[in-house]
């Protein structure tokens, strides 16, 4: 699909490129240049819904380059990841390509044409034109400021903040190991050869997916009673949410890390119930 998606980038006489304004054929220009030396990587439903939740907890992110899994990337969430609002149009969005471009990040939505050709039947009884069109469709460019310390995501513009919270969640949760599985795909040698000859990276996709069983560390099981001595004589569930975990020389550097959902209190101790509802949409 990478490849496909370049060869419509890299052709003027493309629908891609024909038909799209002048003021956004550099944008396009940076698309090919990232998505060239991508490393690619997909995740699995479990593991993008929870990038979704823990995304909505993040209230700031750094987009420099050592807070990525890789420099330029293509991302592919399976079931997508969110809609874009554009004029009341809801648009779903399934990947982001990221790269640098001009001292910043350069990101890009996307959504699949298969999802296109299904969202344009449904809505309006029109069928796609498949062999005019890449297999994935860039719907919106930005660039991300790359600083120093974490840039709110209340001050995005174009970008919808959910999915750019889902963006930066998802490069966290990929460096926890206790939570996360990482396998690497790679395609068949004839495949390989062919990006080989386009002059593409590793073809590989890591594959992203929870782990079927997450015990908390030691610091997340309460004993029973708290630092202060007091005992505790009920159960409770902690949400998930994320800590500064200490690490680096002496740990005096700090890293976001998610704590997922947990029962906390004394073993054989009633649960604590409460009257809240949560609502989980798409």
């Amino acid at each position: 699909m990478r490849r496909q998606f370049l060869n419509h980038l890299d052709s003027p006489a493309s629908q891609l490129r024909s038909k799209t304004s002048s003021n956004v054929q550099t944008g396009l220009d940076a698309l090919a240049t990232n998505l060239r030396a991508a490393c690619m990587y997909w995740v699995a439903p479990e593991m993008a819904a929870l990038a979704m939740s823990a995304g909505a907890q993040l209230a700031a992110a750094r987009w420099a380059t050592a807070d990525r899994p890789s420099p330029c990337g293509l991302i592919w969430w399976a079931d997508g990841i969110g809609n874009l609002d554009t004029d009341g149009v809801q648009i779903p969005v399934e990947g982001i390509v990221w790269g640098p471009h001009e001292g910043e990040l350069m990101v890009w939505l996307l959504m699949s044409r298969s999802r296109l050709a299904s969202e344009m039947q449904t809505r309006n009884g029109l069928s796609l034109v498949s062999d005019r069109m890449p297999p994935m469709i860039p719907i919106c460019g930005e660039t991300l400021p790359v600083t120093a310390e974490p840039v709110s995501l209340a001050a995005l513009d174009q970008l919808p903040a959910p999915i750019v919270a889902a963006l930066a969640a998802s490069w966290l949760l990929m460096q926890q190991p206790a939570l996360v599985e990482r396998a690497t795909e790679r395609p068949p040698a004839a495949e390989a050869r062919s990006s080989a000859r386009a002059g593409l990276v590793d073809p590989a996709v890591t594959v992203t997916t929870l782990r079927r069983q997450y015990l908390p560390g030691q610091q997340d099981i309460d004993e029973g009673h708290d630092v202060a001595g007091r005992r505790y004589r009920h159960r409770w569930v902690v949400s998930g949410h994320w800590r500064d975990q200490p690490h680096g020389p002496e740990r005096t550097l700090r890293r976001k890390t998610w704590i997922p959902a947990y029962v906390k209190g004394p073993d054989g101790a009633p649960l604590l119930s409460t009257e809240r509802v949560n609502v989980w949409r798409r």
